[in-house]
């Protein structure tokens, strides 16, 4: 921690089980909740409210049992709406899509999203005065569960990557494009598929790196074994022709979203972890990935916590797991983020990161199910995360939302899709 991130004045207790700590500069100790306290369940989570979770924080593996509590999606209530932070304002953007899950902004501002369900991406130009999309259009049909979304040179581009579960694919593309001209070349024709079915695709900031995540198969099997989870549980670097480089960092169990941090050039990316440990192990993640780096699965978590399902493997590799930046609550279901380069909301918003949290099925009690704010320093980030957008569960605990993707608008807002109520929301910053 350093002096200038966090304030000696502002020293709180908190309740039983949590610890004493200096909260981070211009957040309300009162809503700044560490300890075994942060590892809260939906009926916890409030917009506004900052957490922070540590290793030490974490239970013993199988301290409770291992539920399965898969959602129930049910049509959003009347009262229903997603909850921001004083002096924001939530609007429905867009309905009745189909499976919309990753969301990206094209440079001229046209808002990309992939339709995995229905293998479509669709376009969302312009927001009127009622924040609604000006004018939408299908890009392209006929992909096979699209999810990564990448315009390559990222300021004026010529292709557009998509990250189908099997392959990644690229049309060219002109700015402005509103339909695809043809059919789009494989570029990486063999990736592996089962299990875990997102490829999300990045490249580094010169473009001539081509990231591709590729979650695991299984929950924990051992690769050691299990021939099918080769060149899986990691992200892959590709050249932008879809020459195979290298495993770029590993034990990574599904890293879902990927971003670039346009503050530091560094990769990054949002992490579904293993289940069946119990509620509270092994907490999902969000961080900056190492180059050549080892997350630990599925041997070890969270450093060197060996996972008693591999008890006594691969002593050598103990020490050398890296701790993510950033944990959430386990079994959130971490996927899409992304970076806050927009002037629509206040300074202090500017280059943190917000990420969308799925929601829980391997929980006693639902956990996710919302977006977070990472706040960042210099590109860096300190292990608290805000639970900004909320209320997407009911209070009998009914499921109508589930954030999958997010990015900035040109004018500043956020976008969010949502694949539980087939929907894309819309935050802005509203105070006076």
């Amino acid at each position: 921690m350093t002096l200038n991130r966090w304030t000696s004045a502002a020293v709180f207790a908190l309740a039983a089980g949590t610890c004493i700590v200096a909260a981070p500069d211009k957040i309300d100790p009162a809503h700044f909740v560490t300890g075994q306290a942060a590892l809260v369940d939906y009926r916890g989570v409030k917009s506004g409210q900052f957490r922070k979770i540590t290793v030490a924080d974490l239970p013993k593996p199988y301290a409770t049992e291992s539920a399965r509590n898969n959602a129930r999606i049910v049509a959003r209530p009347a009262d229903a709406w997603p909850q921001a932070p004083a002096g924001f304002k939530v609007e429905l953007f867009a309905s009745e899509l189909q499976g919309p899950r990753q969301i990206r902004l094209a440079p001229n501002g046209d808002v990309f999203v992939a339709e995995t369900r229905s293998g479509n991406i669709k376009i969302f130009r312009g927001i009127t005065k009622d924040g609604k999309p000006e004018q939408v259009s299908v890009y392209a049909t006929g992909l096979r569960q699209p999810f990564g979304i990448a315009f390559v040179p990222a300021d004026n581009p010529q292709w557009l990557y998509i990250g189908n579960t099997n392959a990644v694919v690229r049309f060219a593309y002109k700015t402005g494009d509103l339909k695809a001209g043809g059919a789009p070349d494989t570029i990486v024709p063999d990736l592996p598929t089962g299990g875990h079915s997102t490829r999300d695709v990045v490249f580094s900031p010169d473009a001539k790196r081509m990231f591709v995540a590729v979650g695991s198969q299984s929950n924990v099997d051992d690769p050691d074994e299990n021939k099918t989870e080769f060149h899986r549980a990691n992200i892959l670097e590709y050249t932008p022709d879809g020459k195979f480089v290298k495993v770029y960092a590993s034990g990574i169990r599904n890293p879902v979203g990927l971003g670039i941090n346009p503050t530091t050039g560094e990769l990054w990316c949002s992490t579904n972890e293993r289940d069946a440990l119990g509620d509270n192990l092994v907490p999902d993640y969000v961080t900056s990935v190492k180059e050549g780096g080892f997350y630990g699965w599925p041997w070890y978590y969270m450093g060197s916590n060996q996972d008693p399902r591999h008890e006594g493997k691969h002593p050598e590799l103990k020490g050398k797991v890296l701790v993510p930046d950033v944990l959430v609550s386990p079994h959130n279901a971490s996927l899409g983020l992304t970076f806050y380069g927009g002037r629509q909301f206040p300074d202090e918003y500017r280059g943190d990161l917000f990420a969308a949290e799925h929601g829980s099925w391997n929980r006693a009690s639902r956990t996710g199910y919302e977006v977070i704010r990472v706040p960042l320093r210099q590109g860096h980030a300190s292990g608290e995360f805000e639970d900004f957008l909320t209320g997407f569960v009911t209070p009998g605990g009914d499921v109508w939302g589930r954030p999958v993707g997010v990015t900035i608008a040109t004018d500043g807002s956020l976008l969010v899709t949502d694949d539980g109520s087939q929907s894309i929301w819309r935050v802005s910053w509203s105070a006076k």
